[in-house]
């Protein structure tokens, strides 16, 4: 490997002596880094200088620190496609993007401008209408519009305002200007993305980061956060994130947004709207809900009076926002702002409701439902792109809707001017982006490629502010649609740097002062999820247990019509385990099951216990297509164990011990305590093949607890005894049903006016009933009964908790 810099500046015209300017007089350098005479900008130049002097080993290894963050952080992006959705690891760029103080001051201004200029827009949609009355806005790109919820005219927001969480798409061309793309008002993402870029890209660049005066991003959120607490309208109302759910391509960001703001997580399942109220149903029962951060499309939001083909959202939601009892971030309906063609309007509609002109323009766009501007369009095709009219996305993101008038042949430019005539009023044309290019890391090489960047504007108690970075869309090649993420574009952290020193702030507490806020309620849909994640998690091990001693076995004798290892076979086969693979297809359902619970509650959820669970669940995957039946799928077993043991050791020792752990836990206790249940009722009865009790132990993992405390063989009495009645054995079943009991003595409403819950009454008889037991008293029958009476408590738990 070579030990020269890594960044492409070794070469005959690197300057030996000053590897700026060296770098600066080399061809085609990233025009975002140089200033109007073609040299480095100096906010540019301490960056570029470390990476000059970088050796290649070094800077893979800082590349591989941010790697490594992001993935063991679980930090993904879903993609689609022809063969469905899937995870991808976020695609990060590793060089950030190095904006000076000063010129941000101006990029800010701009931008605060434009989201006040929004939301007097939307007031007006959803109020007077006087843009439409005037001839500034085209009746038909409002009413026409997808976007334009009628339900919604005349309900005024909670508070006032229609907007409070906005985002902005801008770009600057090579002259050095700043346009603005597209406006993000419906349910803007990335602001996570954007934390998560700057821990990675600082985990690469610590030391160039401490010494550079970069504004930090804790500031924005956290007046953020305070602006929402003063929306809520009672102490008692909780702040929510709305997600769609896992299955969005952003999940993961509202996940991390909530464990970050201390924000519940919340799907459109999980809430109800009572006498005009929005609650979530907890363990505890119904909750307030004051504060909503929407980030679901609003047509979702109500399948009651919006689009009633949706699954995600909440009936009557709608009827909460006329009641003035929910705070929405966005407001319903602010989807319409992001419309393509609004686009056109801008600068006429900015002086017609602020006397003023945009300070940060628009990208040229042209609505050909007019005939000038139709004419327009058709006249200069070369340099046009053409799209749909009423679009939410910039053309590079719009997959492949919008045409590039220089691409067009000759006879396809000819017929322009009809498509446009017939169906102008559903199109639009913008004027080609040639966007500014920033160094990325490619190859080995600091290489030019086209960016735009994600900047994020936040309503606070002291009106609007700007994130004091974003980050920025970088380009997988020169084409600028490469930039869009589906297209493989990567993204980079922004750094605004300042010519003195910065505030470093925190959302924790002054050390002087602080309150111990108590974990909130837990949404029923989590504790099912915990539930079943504790159920999965021990059904997989269960399982594990058993195909290892059946494998053991087998290696000793080769021959699995053995009497012990048919009667095994039969009763896994019973359980839906089938053999025909030494690593069976339901134990990696197993896992994945747990995974799937996992990921529905990733905001309660480690990004240790995340790592862990994903890691079993690949080994697991590797050994179903390698792992020979014997000692190899023995040894096999054992491995996993030890992960599951190891996932198994993070979740007691870090999980707090509050309502979700004991929903984990008595999925767990439940899961073992049926799963010791079946084997006993199965393996211990008279007509049981020799050698069945033995291997019972080895399953129950009590060989060496049977030697210790019984002075005779192996017995069915003595099998009972440990693996059934002893409650200091933690793989018996009235350990199980014990610390059932324990954990459901902690849950909310466990006790009603006095009296125990039906769930608390249950488990309390159904222990009760097994501790009074003796050896002698369990058989098959008995055992049959107990398998019976766990699963009918499972489902009273569900009636209690869950439904």
């Amino acid at each position: 490997m070579s030990k020269g810099p890594a960044t492409g500046l070794a070469n005959e015209e690197r300057v030996a002596t000053d590897p700026i300017l060296g770098y600066a007089a080399l061809p085609g350098i990233a025009d975002e880094m140089l200033d109007a005479g073609g040299q480095i900008k100096p906010v540019w130049r301490n960056l570029i200088s470390h990476l000059g002097r970088m050796p290649e080993a070094e800077l893979h290894e800082r590349f591989a620190r941010a790697d490594r963050y992001l993935r063991d952080a679980g930090v993904f992006y879903r993609t689609y496609g022809a063969q469905g959705s899937g995870e991808r690891n976020w695609p990060i760029s590793h060089v950030p993007v190095l904006i000076d103080g000063k010129e941000w001051e101006a990029v800010s201004k701009g931008l605060v401008q434009r989201a006040d200029l929004l939301e007097a827009v939307m007031a007006d949609i959803y109020g007077d209408n006087r843009l439409v009355q005037e001839g500034i806005l085209p009746p038909a790109l409002i009413a026409g519009n997808s976007e334009f919820l009628r339900p919604l005219v005349g309900v005024r927001p909670v508070g006032g305002h229609y907007l409070h969480f906005c985002s902005f798409e801008i770009g600057r061309g090579p002259d050095g200007n700043w346009w603005v793309l597209a406006d993000r008002t419906q349910a803007p993402s990335g602001a996570g993305f954007a934390l998560e870029n700057r821990v990675a890209t600082t985990r690469a660049f610590s030391d160039i980061y401490a010494e550079s005066h970069v504004h930090r991003l804790a500031s924005f959120f956290g007046a953020f956060r305070d602006a929402l607490q003063a929306h809520k309208q009672y102490p008692e109302d909780r702040i929510a994130v709305l997600t769609p759910g896992p299955a969005n391509e952003t999940y993961f960001e509202h996940a991390y947004i909530a464990r970050y703001l201390g924000f519940m997580l919340l799907e459109g399942e999980d809430l109800t709207v009572v006498n005009n109220r929005v609650m979530v149903r907890t363990v505890a029962g119904l909750k307030p809900i004051g504060v909503l951060w929407r980030r679901l499309d609003a047509s979702y939001a109500d399948p009651l009076e919006l689009n009633q083909n949706s699954h995600i959202g909440t009936p009557g939601m709608v009827q909460a926002l006329r009641a003035g009892a929910l705070a929405f971030v966005n407001a319903l309906g602010s989807g319409i702002l992001e419309t393509r063609a609004l686009l056109a309007f801008m600068p006429t509609v900015c002086r017609r409701l602020t006397g003023e002109d945009l300070l940060m323009p628009s990208i040229a766009t042209w609505w050909c439902g007019q005939k000038n501007e139709r004419d327009h369009v058709a006249g200069n095709i070369e340099r046009m792109v053409i799209g749909p009219a009423y679009s939410r996305l910039p053309f590079f993101d719009d997959n492949g809707q919008s045409v590039l008038g220089s691409s067009l042949r000759m006879t396809a430019k000819d017929a322009v001017g009809d498509w446009l005539a017939t169906e102008g009023a559903k199109l639009v044309g913008q004027e080609v982006v040639t966007l500014s290019t920033t160094p990325a890391y490619v190859n080995g090489k600091l290489t030019p490629r086209p960016m735009s960047l994600r900047v994020f504007a936040a309503r606070t108690e002291t009106g609007w502010q700007i994130m004091p970075g974003g980050f920025a869309r970088i380009g997988s090649g020169d084409d600028v649609a490469a930039i869009a993420m589906q297209a493989g574009g990567a993204a980079a952290d922004v750094w605004i740097v300042s010519d003195k020193p910065v505030a470093r702030p925190t959302l924790l507490p002054p050390e002087e002062s602080f309150t111990r806020n108590m974990p909130g309620s837990l949404p029923s849909r989590a504790a099912d999820n915990l539930y079943w994640l504790g159920r999965y998690i021990e059904r997989a091990e269960g399982a594990l247990r058993i195909l290892r001693a059946w494998h053991l076995r087998y290696a000793e004798s080769a021959d699995p019509e053995q009497p012990l290892l048919a009667d095994v076979t039969h009763y896994l086969k019973a359980i839906d385990i089938d053999m025909s693979k030494a690593v069976p297809v339901s134990l990696l359902r197993n896992v994945d099951s747990a995974i799937y619970s996992a990921s529905n509650i990733r905001d309660r959820f480690s990004p240790d216990g995340w790592l862990a669970l994903t890691d079993l669940a690949k080994t697991a995957r590797r050994f179903h297509d390698a792992v020979q039946p014997g000692d190899d799928a023995s040894h096999a077993m054992t491995i996993l164990l030890r992960k599951l043991a190891g996932f198994a050791g993070l979740v007691h020792e870090n999980m707090y011990r509050f309502t979700g752990w004991r929903f984990l836990s008595i999925g767990r206790h439940l899961e073992r305590g049926l799963h010791m249940t079946r084997l006993l009722g199965h393996m211990s009865g008279p007509d049981a093949p020799d050698g069945s009790l033995d291997m019972l132990l080895e399953i129950g993992d009590s060989v060496m607890t049977h030697r210790r405390r019984y002075n005779v063989n192996t017995a069915r009495l003595t099998v009972a005894d440990l693996l059934a009645l002893d409650p200091l054995n933690p793989r018996s079943i009235l350990f199980q049903l014990n610390e059932i009991r324990t954990e459901v003595e902690q849950l909310p409403n466990a006790f009603v006016n006095g009296q125990m819950s039906p769930f608390y009454r249950e488990a309390m008889r159904l222990h009760s009933g097994l501790a009074v037991m003796t050896p002698e008293a369990m058989n098959q029958e008995v055992y049959l009964k107990l398998e019976q009476e766990m699963e009918r408590l499972s489902d009273i738990l569900g009636r209690t908790y869950f439904s």
